[in-house]
């Protein structure tokens, strides 16, 4: 456990080398933490995303209104806001991010493994979302559709501007993004209930598609595991455990809900999970616009500094900084190069991949007692086989589970990573 002296947090200066690149090589001290309303609004902004709108929109045609809608995606959301509760306890305790934690659980080298997988799925959705609000920005527009390759490089870079700045530039972005976002939402949830002809409306709408409730839930659940899985990149910010738990399951509870709820209403309401088309349809353009906006860049900030967070461990280097502009340039290049257009379903596949890591952290801090050295102290071996045969196995044991059409894949991945990672450790 990170327990820092009262002469450490008295000496310190508020802005070192450390502060300013947001500590990414080591434990975030007690003066740099921040308050709670700060940690909800940024984690808020985050769980607001598009893409999970469309997992909404499969689920959304696929089941009668009520219980069995409402009652998948509060199901899904309560299981991932557990799974990132979890986690955000552990990195409060600690102040580690989730790379440095798999320092402990994998290894120095081993951890390697975890950055590549985690750096490459953030830059890939930062690829998809510059590539997104391009094309969307360009057709609303009218504009010829190769436009939209101008548009690219302009939104890749202006969208790491939060990030390069860090915690305090997404937190300032989510003070004025989420209270827009969730006004707008409403207002068009509203509209679209009187479209259906309210609530007896709904209830006669008849599903069009076949989903089962394990696969419904692994979508509501899945969407969304890997950032979930990297919440530790924020919540080792927070001042007391109290916040970094409640403010980690309401955010992805609530707004990874409220957005696949989003998603889902739309799709059976309008046949479009798109909140912005939704908006479009309703005759709310500019409002479209603004939610597309803002709904982007809230993400994509996000998705870039967890890139950056991974890149600085990858690279043992603390210039976040400039990781993340680096990140950024990539994330547009491969948006130039069509990446967007074939990468969506790998990505959801990585997600089978991802949540394992979580388990074998939460293993790990189990077996520490939540007593973490410095990340850089010598000691830590190289491959920490426990927690790589523990999430080996666990990501397979997932991934046939999904090949099978078996159980809910992620979930199966946590709870047998952090059982592997216990069993092994004992021995």
């Amino acid at each position: 456990m990170y327990a820092p002296s009262k002469v450490d947090r008295m000496s310190e200066p508020a802005y070192t080398q450390e502060a300013v690149q947001d500590y990414p090589l080591e434990a975030v001290p007690a003066h740099a933490r921040h308050s709670a309303a700060s940690l909800y609004f940024l984690l808020l902004g985050f769980t607001f995303f598009t893409a999970t709108m469309w997992g909404g929109g499969r689920i959304g045609v696929a089941f009668p209104f009520w219980p069995d809608l409402v009652g998948i995606i509060v199901t899904g959301n309560l299981l991932l806001g557990a799974y990132v509760a979890a986690l955000a306890f552990i990195s409060y305790r600690s102040g580690l991010n989730t790379v440095l934690l798999a320092r402990f659980a994998f290894g120095e080298q081993g951890s390697r493994l975890m950055d590549t997988l985690l750096g490459f799925t953030q830059i890939g959705w930062y690829a998809w979302g510059t590539a997104t609000i391009a094309s969307v920005a360009v057709e609303l527009a009218g504009w010829n559709p190769m436009w939209k390759y101008a548009c690219m490089p302009v939104f890749g870079l202006a969208f790491c501007w939060t990030a390069y700045i860090g915690y305090r530039g997404l937190e300032i972005l989510s003070y004025v993004a989420v209270p827009l976002m969730t006004a707008l939402i409403l207002w068009s949830i509203a509209i679209a209930t009187d479209t259906a002809g309210g609530l007896s409306g709904l209830l006669q709408l008849k599903p069009e598609e076949h989903l089962t409730a394990a696969e419904a839930i692994t979508i509501v659940f899945g969407t969304f595991a890997s950032g979930g899985t990297q919440v530790t990149n924020w919540t080792r910010f927070a001042r007391t455990g109290r916040t970094a738990v409640l403010a980690g399951l309401s955010a992805f509870t609530i707004g990874n809900g409220l957005m696949i709820f989003m998603g889902a209403y739309g799709a059976m309401i309008y046949a479009e999970p798109d909140v912005v088309r939704v908006l479009t349809l309703q005759g709310l353009l500019l409002p479209g616009v603004i939610m597309l906006f803002l709904n982007i860049w809230t993400t994509q900030d996000n998705t870039i500094y967890n890139f950056s967070v991974a890149g600085c461990n990858l690279l043992r280097t603390e210039k976040r900084r400039l990781i993340t502009v680096l990140g950024a340039v990539v994330g547009t290049v491969l948006a130039l190069l069509g990446m967007d257009a074939y990468l969506t379903e790998f990505l959801l596949l990585l997600g089978t991949f991802i949540p394992p890591i979580g388990g074998v952290l939460m293993g790990d801090f189990l077996l520490r007692k939540s007593v973490y050295p410095h990340p850089g102290q010598a000691g830590n071996p190289v491959l920490h086989w426990s927690g790589l045969l523990a999430y080996i196995g666990a990501s397979t044991a997932a991934y046939l589970a999904g090949w099978l059409q078996w159980g809910i894949p992620p979930l199966l991945g946590v709870a047998l990573a952090f059982g592997l990672t216990i069993l092994f450790g004992w021995i």
